[in-house]
């Protein structure tokens, strides 16, 4: 990819984005998903000098930021870094593992779900990455707001009284790692501490960082009871992002101490709606060194 210069339109922030008018290419329903945030990733990337030559997302999770500016050019490479095996498996199937999308497409369209079917695949020991990869993905399917942190169950009634049979559509899932593995050129996945990879490659150029943490700082701390691994240094996550020699975004809940800390740090915040997953209107934080392509 050339690099180029961008022309872009600022992001109008007056009412929410609408979920359905973006492109759904992650396999995950993933708590905290980034869906409604597509538009203002395409606006902030659009409005850089220069094309990103890599795209960094080091808190990567159901990774549809990711798989958008991959999809859409909006830079040449993309990294994505998890730490939770459970959702690395997935990710290693479906990029690093030759043959490995096309493997976890089959299984997906040969499997008969009922809710013995997920019982008894839940209680197995995985006997290899793609084993948990699979195993992943139906209870991220099937378990409650794709919740896979300890506690979490199998949802009852579902959709329309279908149970748990309505939250699997194994047609639209092979034809997302498909999509996914046709890019897998150009996408590298690293299982590890996203925090720890911003440290060390602080000084890339060329680079372009989303960076979207567990939200456990502030009052709220929601991620407390929806992620496995949710203990974050967060004011040390905002020094680190203090001297990354790229542009970066941020996003955190719309908090009182989060807005203090980017202050801190001299970084410009705006609140932008949001509707959660229950389709109540929020707001949530932006944060980067310059948002003036937000309106």
């Amino acid at each position: 990819m050339m690099f180029q210069l961008n022309l872009f339109s600022p992001v109008d922030t007056a009412k929410a984005i609408n979920v359905a008018s973006v492109p759904q290419r992650s396999p995950f329903r993933y708590p905290g998903g980034k869906t409604w945030l597509v538009p203002y990733i395409r606006a902030w990337l659009l409005s850089l000098p220069q094309t990103p030559r890599y795209f960094v997302e080091p808190f990567a999770g159901g990774g549809i930021v990711s798989l958008t500016v991959a999809a859409e050019e909006l830079a040449a490479y993309v990294t994505l870094i998890e730490i939770d095996h459970q959702v690395a498996a997935v990710w290693k199937t479906i990029l690093s593992d030759e043959g490995g999308g096309e493997w976890l497409t089959e299984r997906i369209l040969s499997f008969r779900i009922d809710r013995d079917a997920v019982s008894e695949l839940v209680a197995q020991e995985p006997e290899s990455t793609r084993d948990l990869a699979f195993q992943t993905l139906v209870r991220n399917r099937v378990y409650h707001g794709g919740i896979l942190a300890p506690g979490s169950a199998p949802i009852k009634n579902g959709e329309n009284g279908k149970g748990i049979s309505s939250r699997w559509y194994p047609q639209t899932l092979g034809r997302r790692i498909t999509s996914i593995v046709a890019l897998r050129n150009r996408i590298t996945f690293i299982e590890g501490d996203g925090m720890a990879y911003l440290e060390q490659n602080a000084h890339a150029t060329g680079t372009a960082y989303f960076v979207d943490p567990p939200y456990t700082a502030g009052s709220k701390r929601a991620g407390r009871r929806l992620y496995a691994h949710h203990e974050l240094d967060h004011p040390r996550l905002f020094e680190i992002a203090s001297h990354l020699a790229g542009p970066f975004l941020m996003t955190y809940d719309n908090d009182e101490a989060i807005v203090e800390l980017a202050q801190q740090y001299g970084f410009c915040t705006a609140a932008v709606p949001m509707k959660n997953t229950h389709h109540a209107d929020m707001t949530e934080l932006l944060i980067s060194r310059d948002l003036a392509w937000i309106r």
